[in-house]
Order: C-alpha cells, then sequence, then structure tokens
C-alpha cells in the first residue's frame, strides 16, 4: 500500500491531524487531482451508457409501434 493511503486512512481514523499523519499539500493536491481524473473517466462512461440506453429505448420503442400498428 503506498505510504500516501496510508497516512490518509490513518487520518480519517483519528480525530486529530498531527504533521505525522496529514498528508502534504501536494500530497493531498495530487489524491485529489487522481480523484477528479476517475471521476471524470466514470462521468464518460456513464454518460457514452446512457446515450446507448436512449437509442436502444427509441429502437424498442419504435418497434412497438410498428407492431401494434401491423396489427391493426
Amino acid at each position: 500500500m503506498d505510504k500516501s493511503l496510508q497516512r490518509r486512512r490513518l487520518s480519517a481514523n483519528q480525530a486529530v491531524h498531527t504533521p505525522n499523519n496529514a498528508l502534504t499539500l501536494n500530497e493531498e493536491l495530487i489524491e485529489l487531482r487522481k480523484h477528479v481524473k476517475e471521476q471524470d473517466k466514470e462521468i464518460r462512461r456513464l454518460k457514452k451508457e446512457n446515450e446507448f440506453l436512449e437509442e436502444a429505448s427509441a429502437f424498442f420503442a419504435a418497434s412497438r409501434r410498428k407492431s401494434a400498428k401491423n396489427r391493426d
């Protein structure tokens, strides 16, 4: 486990932050940027899935309308 993650876990479990268990500003910035990058990736994936589901929904709705028309 990398040291910054260990420190972050320690500091999350302790009420008092000391120089020994707190992240440096640089480490915190790196962790936050990494988190933002992961979140951006997840957002792109979810948007892509949402777009696919909208297209699939439109396809099946059109298919149902077409089959209902043919029954009449």
